[in-house]
């Protein structure tokens, strides 16, 4: 059995887990689990998704993934077909108990179980983005265990059980989202974009432990507020314009543009979530949709290089971590082509995981660190 000592501190409660020999390596895990993302509150608000199809009809869902306080780890984990997993709760490892009817790829952040990008081998991508102070999840209950999963394992579970956004739709109510801290998990919430190879998007947000799910017009996501205060949100900036404004005559005074871009003038440049979702919406808006798929990867890559956040951004001089950036890494996946591409802080070279070329019948569940080494070649030009 587990005790609680509950500790407040800054706002938040703080769970110490008292707990039998055989659970050790668990409730540790847990409680890393929980510092982590009380630290995420204060330094992590600011994951950016965006949608594109190619002129083929190739779809993609691309993202930043950002957290300024430490390493996270990231793995890119394999997952076969009928691989059983069981979630995490606040007590444990005791929650319901799932088996892939797909297999899929995700790019995990601190245990490799949490899975918050990836892609199924049907076409189906979901991922998580931080949604703090807006989204609350029902209360823990043990008595649910068999349909208790995590909020940090929901992307595993969707990736491994559906192929469509339809599938999603019918299903959600199946389960039921709790957080590992405990309580409703309002302070770390997460809401999520799930796509299909169709084109299809939705938003899931979680409040009060009832889901709503939103279709995405706009194909664009960050994090708080709500996803329809994001759109309509938008009105606010509908007089921006790729188009340079002529020039005018005041009284005898000819004003000329200063410059190109002088038709955005106005569009918000901060790190926040409002500013950023603001300023990817008018980036996918005014992008050209491009002939082939790896064009079009690649203009995702380009776009997403206006999200990174430089690592002083989040503290003060003397309290910056020894890391290159807080965009830890960036991913793009081409639903239609079954492929994950992906660049991290440390080696901004592109990788491909072709999930046509694994055969998810036999390949061996495993994980692999997303860096070889924390370093990146420099190619030296000679002459």
């Amino acid at each position: 059995m587990l005790k609680f000592l509950v500790q407040e501190q800054n706002f938040f409660i703080l769970p110490l887990f008292i707990f039998q020999q055989n659970n050790i390596k668990i409730m540790k895990k847990l409680f890393v689990i929980a510092c982590l993302f009380f630290a995420f509150y204060f330094k992590a608000d600011a994951c950016t998704g965006i949608s594109m199809f190619s002129a083929n009809g190739s779809y993609f869902q691309a993202r930043t993934i950002e957290w300024a306080g430490s390493n996270l780890n990231s793995v890119y984990v394999v997952v076969p077909r009928d691989f059983s997993q069981t979630s995490y709760t606040p007590k444990g490892k005791n929650g319901m108990t799932f088996k892939s009817r797909f297999g899929y790829v995700g790019l995990s952040v601190q245990e490799k179980e949490f899975v918050a990008e990836g892609l199924n081998e049907a076409g189906l991508s979901a991922g998580l983005f931080y949604y703090p102070n807006y989204g609350s999840y029902l209360l823990y209950d043990e008595k649910y265990n068999s349909t208790t999963i995590s909020d940090l394992q929901f992307v595993s579970w969707l990736l491994s059980q559906f192929a469509s956004v339809e599938e999603v739709k019918a299903n959600i109510n199946k389960v039921r989202v709790v957080s590992l801290m405990g309580g409703d998990g309002k302070e770390a919430a997460i809401h999520w974009r799930v796509g299909d190879s169709s084109g299809k998007q939705i938003v899931i947000e979680i409040e009060e432990g009832v889901p709503h799910i939103y279709d995405n017009p706009i194909g664009v996501i960050t994090n708080a507020p709500g996803f329809q205060w994001h759109l309509t949100n938008l009105s606010n900036y509908i007089n921006l314009t790729p188009v340079n404004p002529p020039a005018k005559e005041m009284y005898e005074f000819k004003v000329n543009p200063i410059g190109h871009g002088n038709g955005f003038l106005g569009l918000p440049g901060d790190f926040t979530p409002p500013s950023r979702f603001v300023r990817a919406a008018f980036f996918k808006a005014t992008a050209p949709t491009l002939a082939t798929p790896k064009e079009t990867m690649l203009q995702c890559f380009h776009i997403l290089n206006n999200f990174d956040i430089p690592i002083g951004m989040n503290f003060p001089e003397n309290e910056i971590p020894d890391m290159p950036s807080a965009t830890q890494w960036t991913s793009v996946i081409d639903l239609t082509n079954k492929e994950v591409y992906y660049k991290t802080f440390y080696n901004n070279a592109i990788r491909k995981i072709d999930l046509k070329e694994i055969d998810f019948a036999t390949v061996e569940y495993q994980y692999h660190a997303l860096d070889e080494k924390d370093s990146q070649e420099i190619e030296a030009l000679t002459f």
